[in-house]
């Protein structure tokens, strides 16, 4: 967004009807920011600008809009209308958009679109959303391997306006299967004259229509490219996966791995326009389960209450030591997580792992435990310095041998490893520590006495 264009001098705009300037800035703002501007305005404001806007800038601005206001803006203008800007969006927007209507809105604008249009959706929405045919779009333009250079930059001259890109066009044959990839670059550079199959490169590196989002964002990233082809079975052309599309996988599966982590269910839209009622139903279930799971931490402090009454000292060392396993275990979790999502590990790599862990708790825990004897020293002599700095050891080492093997048992019986989540770890962690640290002072402390 331009740094003279502030909400505050657009929506006064809009108020004084200056519809000729409302109309320049929509095209000189970057759709997105412009969608900015117009979430401040009323439902009606927004349907009188986007009303002086062409259809395909229209489109552009819309695929930017808030779900919520892409929903109020669609009953506002009515379902022909609306069909009608859909109509120019580009295919995965639009299917995307479509699903946020219910029935039997979601039916009228399917019938007001046109029939190719309305056809595709029907298609792009037939496929799982957990395969890639869920986020591809058909919007592409293909090449023949006999056509020439001119013919072929002809071609993609015509269609630019209507496909996603053409930084890399792909060449099929008569029954549409994949023979190779040219790049617009290399189109450019060469001889008029040539074939295509002469110039084009047969590594494509197509990806089939029942592999996941995830895949196909990842060999996005790891190959470095702007689009990959997406094929069936018999290696015929589907659909392109963009890099836009990927990097809303990304973005998307990051949202839900932080979610999982806090123990909170997936939430759709934003957290903005949820309802109360909704992030209470989320955050609930995990909260309740684990009001129970710390129940064991309660009963572990009631077997020892001999022991507390004889050493009171050992109460201020409580909350330091369980909250240090359950803080290893969090970091320990977290890089797990993260090196399973992105591969850097996969669950053969589990026994590797823990002895490398395990010294690293090692030394993590003697270092801490080293800091907190000098507080065990002060507040109740060596005796408890000793159980202190033992207990510290062992909750560390526990607290992040547990916190690193979660997520390799969920993923071994298919789970998300990102449900290993920080609360999940402290809570264990929590009442392992509570055990190992009334046991280690009841085992020592009398002995001494």
């Amino acid at each position: 967004m331009t740094d003279t264009m502030t909400t505050q001098k657009f929506k006064k705009l809009v108020q004084e009807q200056n519809w000729e300037r409302v109309k320049a800035i929509a095209f000189e703002e970057h759709p997105a920011d412009f969608a900015v501007l117009m979430e401040l305005l009323s439902i009606e404001e927004t349907s009188q600008v986007m009303n002086l806007i062409p259809q395909e800038r229209q489109s552009k601005i819309l695929a930017y809009f808030s779900e919520n206001r892409i929903i109020e803006f669609a009953h506002f203008v009515g379902a022909q209308n609306f069909a009608q800007t859909l109509n120019v969006m580009s295919s995965d927007d639009r299917a995307d958009l479509l699903q946020l209507f219910e029935p039997p809105f979601y039916d009228d604008i399917l019938h007001a679109m046109a029939k190719v249009e309305r056809e595709d959706i029907k298609q792009l929405l037939s496929y799982d959303e957990d395969s890639v045919g869920s986020i591809m779009t058909t919007d592409y333009s293909t090449l023949s391997p006999e056509m020439s250079v001119d013919e072929a930059l002809h071609k993609l001259r015509r269609e630019a306006r209507e496909v996603e890109t053409i930084n890399r066009t792909y060449v099929i044959d008569d029954n549409r299967k994949v023979l190779g990839m040219v790049k617009l670059e290399n189109l450019i550079l060469a001889d008029r004259t040539r074939p295509i199959k002469e110039i084009m490169q047969e590594e494509t590196m197509a990806i089939s229509l029942k592999e996941s989002p995830e895949f196909a964002a990842k060999q996005i990233s790891k190959y470095d490219v702007v689009a990959l082809p997406v094929v069936d079975e018999a290696q015929r052309l589907c659909g392109i996966v963009t890099y836009d599309d990927a990097l809303d996988v990304i973005e998307e599966e990051a949202t839900e791995d932080f979610h999982h982590q806090a123990s909170i269910g997936k939430i759709s839209g934003d957290i903005l326009s949820a309802s109360w009622w909704l992030l209470y139903k989320k955050r609930i279930g995990w909260l309740v389960l684990l009001v129970f799971g710390n129940i064991f931490s309660g009963a572990g402090i009631a077997y020892f209450e001999d022991t507390i009454e004889a050493y009171v000292a050992l109460v201020f060392f409580l909350p330091l030591l369980i909250d240090s396993g359950g803080n290893a275990g969090s970091q320990s979790a977290t890089l797990m997580v993260r090196a399973l999502a992105t591969g850097e590990v996969v669950l053969k790599d589990w026994s590797k792992m823990m002895g490398r862990e395990i010294l690293i708790a090692a030394l993590l825990g003697l270092t801490m435990a080293l800091a907190v004897s000098v507080l065990g020293a002060i507040r109740g002599g060596p005796q408890i310095a000793m159980v202190v700095s033992m207990t510290m050891v062992l909750t560390v080492l526990v607290g992040s041998i547990v916190g690193m093997s979660l997520p390799f048992l969920l993923s071994k019986f298919k789970l998300d490893p990102a449900t290993a989540s920080a609360p999940l770890i402290t809570s264990i962690a929590d009442a392992a520590g509570v055990m190992i640290y009334f046991a280690i002072a009841t085992a020592i402390l009398p002995a001494v006495v």
